[in-house]
């Protein structure tokens, strides 16, 4: 697959896991959870076909766990799960982001608190923006919308993670996990980063090297942190990611991530076609999060609405990036079957007349 013109028919979990083997993944661990299954389960012949490593871990905790042992070597390793098992790996997640490694992790969303289920959901956004782990980090976190998505920011997580050293997060829901659609995968864009200035390679011809968490003086802790946060708004200057779609004229913008961006797309058209000049608004990079962007649009007077598969966790991001400028309502639903583009525009017309937004319904 490395023509970029030639487009095949393909799932969007087997998307994720061909683009992991493109950007050159060496290893994959991993434990078994729908709705991302078929992601370890193609690896599990393709890594073995090609001479790299492929575990099934005994545990989600074990698998990344050896994510954090395989990239502090300098090699490009992933894992992938689902919500609930993801909630395993906050603790991990916390001393990859300190130690400065560039674990991949997918995360293919289901619905939950708890054990949840297979329904589609965006219930995780709180947990991958926010994370579950103890301290002051901040992982960098993608959502595709598309299935050609699962692919060009596969790629993109695979560079970000290796050229900032910070762990990175493909946040994909479960219904983009298990959809199909035609994708062209072309050769792997981004240049290799060089890793050999802090990777774990042996010392043979030089000094020792260690890759740790733990600093004892207060001052060298306060340090540290502020190095990371440093870093990272070093990310967001130059890496947060966003659509627009006929902003400039709209009175009110939908504003969604994933893909319900897809449906909030079309309810644009039947809004417009109705005489409403409404707008759409995707952030692509959850964190960093486009406030810079959002608040510009408020500035102009710009309405929004939230629409997305939760009680509106990314909402609370918008209204912030807000400070009060303009109206934000909420359309949502917290899981299951995705709201539909009538539901969306007729929620929108309530709240342009001054009603309640869709309320999260059964």
């Amino acid at each position: 697959m490395t023509n970029r013109d030639e487009k095949v028919l393909i799932k969007g979990n087997y998307a994720i896991a061909q683009a992991a083997v493109n950007a050159g993944c060496q290893c994959y661990f991993g434990y078994p959870i729908t709705p991302q299954t078929e992601i370890g389960e193609y690896l599990s012949g393709k890594m073995q076909e090609l001479g790299r490593g492929y575990v099934c871990a005994e545990s989600e905790l074990a698998a990344i766990n050896m994510v954090m042992g395989a990239v502090a070597t300098g090699v490009k390793a992933m894992t992938s799960s689902s919500s609930c098992a993801v909630a395993l790996m906050q603790e991990a997640l916390s001393y990859a982001a300190s130690d400065e490694l560039p674990v991949v992790l997918v995360n293919v969303m289901r619905t939950g608190p708890g054990l949840g289920y297979i329904y589609p959901a965006q219930g995780d956004y709180n947990q991958a923006v926010y994370g579950g782990g103890n301290g002051d980090y901040n992982l960098i976190v993608l959502a595709p919308s598309t299935v050609q998505e699962c692919v060009d920011l596969t790629y993109r997580a695979f560079y970000l993670a290796q050229k900032y050293r910070n762990p990175v997060i493909l946040l994909a829901d479960g219904l983009l996990g298990q959809m199909m659609e035609p994708a062209s995968f072309g050769e792997y864009p981004y240049p290799e980063v060089d890793v050999s200035s802090w990777a774990l390679t042996g010392a043979k011809g030089r000094d020792a090297r260690m890759i740790y968490s733990v600093a004892t003086d207060e001052k060298k802790q306060i340090q540290h942190i502020c190095d990371l946060h440093r870093k990272f708004e070093v990310i967001a200057e130059n890496e947060t990611t966003y659509e627009e779609f006929e902003v400039d004229d709209a009175d009110i913008v939908l504003v969604a991530f994933g893909s319900m961006t897809r449906n909030i797309k079309a309810a644009m058209k039947v809004l417009r076609a109705k005489g409403i000049k409404a707008g759409c608004f995707r952030p692509v990079t959850l964190n960093p999060f486009p406030h810079k962007q959002i608040h510009a649009l408020a500035e102009k007077g710009k309405e929004f609405a939230v629409v997305e598969m939760n009680m509106g966790q990314m909402f609370k991001d918008v209204k912030y990036a807000v400070e009060g400028l303009s109206n934000v309502s909420l359309i949502n639903r917290a899981c299951g079957e995705w709201l539909s583009v009538e539901e969306i525009v007729s929620s929108v017309e309530n709240v342009l007349r001054g009603g309640k937004q869709l309320a999260a319904s059964l």
